[in-house]
């Protein structure tokens, strides 16, 4: 059962949603690292594997170098997201907190009049 004195008039959002929006925000940060850090790993290990194996006998050096940097492309991208990400789930629990300061001012601009 929700307090109804802790709920102000002028707030359009339920704040237990918006926490629950900035925690699966972090929790699928998490998972975005954990998903692009595992294909960093094959990318990896299948170029070691083929090195061992021979396929890159008659490459070049720029052809081995962008093997590589391809391997790890993908893996970047999936940091911009994680950070993205956090930083969504930061700015959510950011504007909770300036909506909150707000009330509290208001609130005590009142009691004072």
């Amino acid at each position: 059962m929700k307090d109804e004195h802790a709920r102000f008039l002028g707030t359009y959002f339920d704040k237990d949603t918006v926490l629950k929006l900035a925690r699966a925000s972090k929790t699928l940060a998490w998972i975005v690292l954990g998903v692009y850090g595992i294909q960093l790993i094959a990318s990896l290990l299948t170029n070691i594997i083929q090195i061992r194996n021979g396929f890159w006998v008659g490459l070049g050096l720029t052809d081995a170098i962008q093997n590589f940097l391809y391997a790890i492309e993908q893996p970047l991208h999936g940091i911009v997201y994680f950070f993205a990400l956090l930083g969504i789930s930061q700015l959510l629990l950011i504007f909770l907190d300036i909506e909150d300061n707000t009330r509290r001012a208001a609130r005590a601009g009142k009691i004072e009049n």
